[in-house]
């Protein structure tokens, strides 16, 4: 049985060459991410990195050093859909491909290298297209994952096979020299620059880990700089160190990143087997342009998109029919629905109205229909219930069709929330992702207003808990009859500023004309013995 044999693939600059590759912009671009109340450069191009730029950094001190860089804001969902893309790439080199972190990729490449001939062949191989594909690519071969990803991320740090640790860090010493004549404004060789392939000889795992940094090791953060404190700075350095000291010190994932990274312990790939893609499509013999023609094209795709849903057990969210004119351009129409379904004569009434906004121009010469979004949908056994249901299926038939007008978010429902705070008793969330409030409506200790505004000012004209009398809108109140107080405190756990008042006394006042309003006085610092209304019984 052949060796075990791992291709490691690292995309160093993948945020921001996803964004420029297709521009082929030449100036420095970064791509920005948020780390905590800070920016700081999450991916640069090669431009960037050549100006002295680092990930890391923050986004003012980079424009600082080179003025004329431009930037973009992290986009996570679309850099991992790109990498899933990549993943399925790279399928052609090997039928065990794995996605590894954020801007790599992990091939078995066991009994595949001949076929490119040999290992050095196939990584040059996956180095060019990356390139021709407009991305930087270094890759590794070795015997293990760990082994791997260490040499295609750190191979290029002067830690290349039978070098001492001494000429290693004599070496970069040199460079840090090197670039501390260059001056901050002067550029830098770039990583990308470094060579785009490693490849380790079968057997050969512990000579070629040995001179790298700890950090090789897929290590959590900081346990890298607690080991260099210690002295321990490369992966030879742990060689001679007592294992069971070592575990006690630092944990059971030293270990276990070491002896993955050797061979020791075992380290599977799990390759998720790629999305099959919901859609339909239909190539017409003829240009078609009446919107019958539409509508029939529409309700044969539904037929056939809703019978592979069933056989999923799946129902559609979110739809989108596509129309290729003759012409070569194609025009969309997309449609979100509020509950998942299944049902073809259902969706096509709902898709009808909008096949309006598609313009067949010269003809139409093919259609094709995707389900964007499918959720899983689980059987129930009815029980007299049917009618129940059908109601809630209309309910969601009827949201979905004024979503397609005013936006399916745009459209709300109340659901019972704990809270003493007046206005804060319900939470508002989208109708279509959410379903009817499960319990009932808490009754509250003490009545609320039926009507809630903000707290309006009130001018207290005579002596009293609460007020004889007050000037509230420009009129004068007298009191009838006062029932309270109800103290309610602010959430000291949440910063309102709506809340900054303090302590407030609620009373519940009928006055001589037979208003019945909601007053409380305020016993905050800045407003003690301040009266506010708040809102008005039915």
């Amino acid at each position: 049985m052949p060796a075990r044999r791992i291709l490691s693939v690292w995309f160093p600059r993948l945020g921001a060459e996803r964004l420029t590759r297709r521009a082929g912009a030449a100036g420095p671009f970064a791509v920005v991410a948020e780390d905590g109340p800070r920016q700081v450069l999450s991916a640069l191009s090669a431009a960037a990195e050549a100006a002295g730029l680092v990930p890391g950094q923050p986004l003012r001190e980079a424009q600082a050093m080179c003025p004329d860089l431009r930037s973009a804001a992290q986009e996570p969902a679309a850099e991992a859909a790109f990498l899933r893309a990549l993943a399925r790439w790279a399928d052609r080199f090997s039928p065990l491909v794995a996605c590894d972190g954020a801007a790599g990729l992990m091939l078995d490449i066991t009994g595949c290298a001949h076929l490119f001939g040999g290992e050095a062949a196939l990584g040059a191989a996956v180095v060019d297209e990356a390139a021709g594909l407009g991305l930087s690519a270094r890759c590794a071969i070795a015997d293990t994952p760990g082994a791997a990803w260490a040499l295609a991320r750190f191979a290029g740090h002067g830690a290349a096979p039978g070098r001492s640790g001494d000429a290693i860090e004599q070496e970069a010493r040199a460079t840090r020299a090197r670039a501390a004549r260059r001056g901050p404004g002067q550029g830098r060789a770039a990583p990308g620059a470094r060579a785009p392939l490693t490849i380790a000889p079968p057997g050969h795992v512990h000579t070629v880990l040995g001179p790298l940094p700890v950090a090789a090791l897929r290590l959590p953060e900081g346990l890298a700089d607690d080991l260099g404190r210690l002295g321990l700075r490369r992966i030879g350095d742990l060689a001679g160190q007592p294992r069971a000291a070592l575990g006690r010190r630092f944990g059971p994932v030293l270990m276990r990143r070491l002896d993955q990274a050797l061979g020791a312990v075992p380290e599977p790939l799990s390759a998720s087997a790629p999305p099959q893609p919901l859609a339909a499509r239909l190539s017409l013999p003829e240009p078609i342009g009446l919107m019958d023609d539409l509508r029939e094209g529409a309700a044969r795709l539904l037929a056939r998109l809703c019978a592979r849903l069933s056989e999923r057990g799946e129902g559609a969210r979110a739809l989108r029919f596509e129309a290729r004119g003759t012409d070569g351009g194609m025009q969309a129409v997309d449609l979100r629905l509020a509950r998942p379904m299944r049902d073809a004569d259902a969706m096509l009434a709902l898709l009808a109205t909008r096949l309006e906004r598609i313009d067949a121009g010269f003809g139409i010469d093919m259609l094709r229909l995707n389900a964007l979004q499918t959720e899983r949908i689980v059987a129930e056994q009815m029980r007299g219930a049917g009618q129940a249901t059908a109601r809630g299926d209309a309910l969601a038939d009827l949201l979905t069709r004024l979503g397609a007008r005013v936006g399916l978010d745009a459209i709300t429902r109340r659901h019972p929330a704990e809270s003493r705070i007046p206005g804060k008793t319900a939470l508002i969330l989208a109708a279509a992702w959410s379903g009817p409030a499960a319990a009932p409506w808490p009754r509250p200790d003490h009545p609320r207003p039926l009507m809630l505004w903000r707290p309006e000012p009130v001018t207290p004209q005579a002596g009293g808990r609460p007020c004889a009398a007050f000037r509230w809108r420009g009129r004068r109140h007298e009191t009838a009859h006062a029932i309270g107080p109800e103290r309610i405190a602010p959430e000291w756990w949440l910063d309102d500023p709506e809340w900054r008042t303090g302590l407030r006394d609620y009373w519940q006042v009928l006055t001589t004309r037979g208003e019945r309003l909601w007053l409380f006085q305020a016993h905050g610092a800045a407003l003690s013995g301040g009266w506010f209304c708040h809102g008005r019984f039915a």
